[in-house]
């Protein structure tokens, strides 16, 4: 069985039955017949209908926005945001996708052509969080639809309220019954079933989002199994405040990409790095403004910072704060579990980081923002670089060719110069080191789960 709950307010939303492998490989293969058949229908067709399902995201984004914000607590007009953006993915894809997969034609020899092309492998397996649980999917779930393969989705068991909506906007499009199936697996069950699935012999790919720690398990699965695997895991994004900034608007920015979501996102701002010069007046903004964030009902209006999506997040968070403070950081505010129901945990500035305390490398994955000083350029980009992960960076300043030169040595797999760092349909997105491999979105990420076929025509 499983059991979501309101972060908010501690309370039971809904009980799931969970799934069994006899259920799961029944799902899968309904899933596969409805791709053979998919795979054959054209590119305008497909398009059709990831038109009419980008419509029905729109028009229903206050219902399933509702949802969001009451399984996972984000911010309402946050989860709006969300699945406007999950629409807009769908439209980018369907207005994209035959430029994408147009086939590539070349002359090799006298008389000799060569041509490639770029066809569905299959059934690919998703396994998506809870931070995004509509964009994750969508993000995902669009490009290889409209590249003609099936998906199955493992989502996270606190969403599965949100997977199932998901899938049901599939059918309501018109998209085949079973092309989009979600799957939902008891907790205690995700490795023999996940291994299960991976290793169906109908899965020919699987995609993941997720922690570092899960992303290894389903690459080494995969790995085995000799199925292709996108991982986008963890991040420890530097945001580096050169010393000719404009500070007040370097402030607004790296508060805002902390604090969104809760500052539950793999490619939230996490490591203010700063210049010497500057650290000072920066710290002071900075404070004033997560001390003026609004924590509380995620339906409330104004409501920037909702609860912890669940309980064991908060203690883990609330462990890496109290550890580093003993390490001799310093606690500029918050840092403390309020009273009452919900999973709250309020805004916290951590300054005088330094090299061996815990949240000088490692991720935090809620409203907590860590300050350290760099004396130049060359030490904020050691300091940046000086962690396992490697998702997003950003750094600011006022003059771009400097900045340009900081970004070019970072270990990053985005880098944005004065502004936060974004997924976006029209750029790849994904990581280095142990952010994982592969990418997402563009003409890039559709390509991860094609056959590229080569074809070499003589006569």
């Amino acid at each position: 069985m499983i059991i979501t709950v309101n972060p908010s307010t501690e309370e039971t939303i809904a009980e799931y039955s969970v799934m069994t492998s006899g259920d799961i490989g029944e799902a899968i293969t309904l899933a596969h017949q409805d791709y053979l058949a998919w795979k054959t229908v054209s590119l305008h067709e497909r398009s059709k209908l990831m038109k009419h399902l980008a419509s029905l995201l729109r028009h229903e984004k206050d219902l399933h926005a509702s949802l969001i914000s009451l399984e996972m607590g984000k911010p309402l007009a946050q989860a709006v945001a969300e699945v406007v953006k999950s629409s807009w993915v769908c439209d980018y894809y369907a207005d994209n996708a035959e430029l994408f997969l147009q086939p590539e034609e070349s002359d090799l020899d006298e008389g000799v052509r060569g041509l490639v092309k770029f066809e569905p492998v299959g059934l690919v397996l998703g396994i998506m969080p809870w931070n995004f649980p509509f964009w994750q999917v969508f993000r995902f779930a669009a490009p290889s639809i409209m590249a003609g393969n099936g998906i199955v989705v493992k989502h996270a068991p606190n969403v599965t309220g949100s997977a199932i909506a998901i899938e049901q906007l599939f059918r309501k499009a018109g998209f085949p019954d079973h092309l989009y199936k979600a799957v939902h697996i008891a907790p205690e069950d995700v490795d023999s079933l996940g291994s299960f699935m991976i290793d169906h012999p109908a899965i020919q790919g699987v995609s993941i989002t997720g922690s570092t720690a899960a992303g290894r398990a389903v690459a080494a699965k995969a790995g085995r199994a000799l199925k292709r695997s996108v991982l986008e895991l963890g991040g420890s994004d530097p945001y580096i405040v050169l010393d000719d900034a404009d500070i007040q608007q370097a402030v607004n920015l790296c508060a805002a990409a902390r604090l969104l979501n809760s500052g539950q996102s793999c490619i939230a701002a996490k490591r203010f790095i700063v210049h010497s010069s500057v650290i000072r007046e920066f710290e002071s903004l900075l404070l004033r403004r997560m001390r003026s964030a609004v924590m509380g009902d995620p339906f409330q209006p104004g409501v920037e910072i909702g609860p912890l999506a669940r309980h064991d997040l908060r203690e883990q968070l609330h462990r890496q704060v109290t550890r580093s403070v003993a390490e001799g950081a310093r606690l500029l505010c918050g840092g403390e579990i309020p009273g009452g129901k919900g999973f709250f945990y309020p805004p916290t500035l951590l300054s005088g980081i330094c090299k061996g305390m815990e949240v000088y490398s490692d991720e935090t994955f809620g409203p907590v923002a860590t300050l350290i000083e760099a004396k130049d350029d060359d030490e904020a980009v050691l300091i940046a670089n000086d962690t396992p992960y490697g998702l997003g960076s950003a750094v600011f300043s006022g003059n771009t060719d400097r900045a340009l030169s900081v970004a070019d040595r970072l270990e990053t797999g985005n880098c944005f110069i004065n502004s936060s760092v974004k997924s976006d349909p029209r750029m790849p997105f994904g990581g280095v080191k142990e952010s994982g491999y592969g990418r997402e979105l563009s003409n890039y990420g559709m390509k991860e789960f094609v056959n590229i076929k080569t074809l070499c025509i003589t006569g």
